[in-house]
């Protein structure tokens, strides 16, 4: 059984940091890229930030580019999202994916075109 099971979330407040995780199982993590969209409330779901598990390349919307860190411990098959300077427009529900080899759809905001999806893990960042 496929499974991508997000943790880390939580409430922070402005200008803190988070460190959300991604454990993956049930497919060759190797094959896959993993990343991360956030849908907050009355806004378009966007496409944060992924990391490709054969190469190590890596992808950040402008919005997080300088404050997110993703990176990856293929012994462990699990994706970490470090976040820091997070800012109240931080606030959504963090979503991992997992699609066939790069990040070309995290990066073009293709949701639907993911492989595999995680359930969510809600991140609140107070001002």
């Amino acid at each position: 059984e496929v499974q991508l099971v997000e943790s880390g979330g939580g409430l922070v407040q402005a200008g803190g940091s988070l460190r959300l995780s991604c454990a993956a199982s049930g497919f060759i993590f190797d094959d896959y890229a993993i990343g991360w969209f956030r849908q907050a409330p009355g806004k378009e779901r966007e496409g944060v930030s992924c990391i490709s598990s054969s190469d190590g390349s890596t992808y950040y919307a402008d919005s997080v580019k300088g404050r997110f860190t993703i990176s990856s411990d293929t012994a462990k098959n699990t994706v970490y999202l470090q976040m820091n300077s997070l800012k109240p427009e931080d606030t959504a529900v963090y979503y991992c994916v997992a699609e066939i080899w790069d990040c070309s759809g995290v990066s073009s905001r293709d949701y639907y075109g993911m492989d595999y999806w995680g359930k969510g893990t809600l991140v609140t960042v107070s001002s």
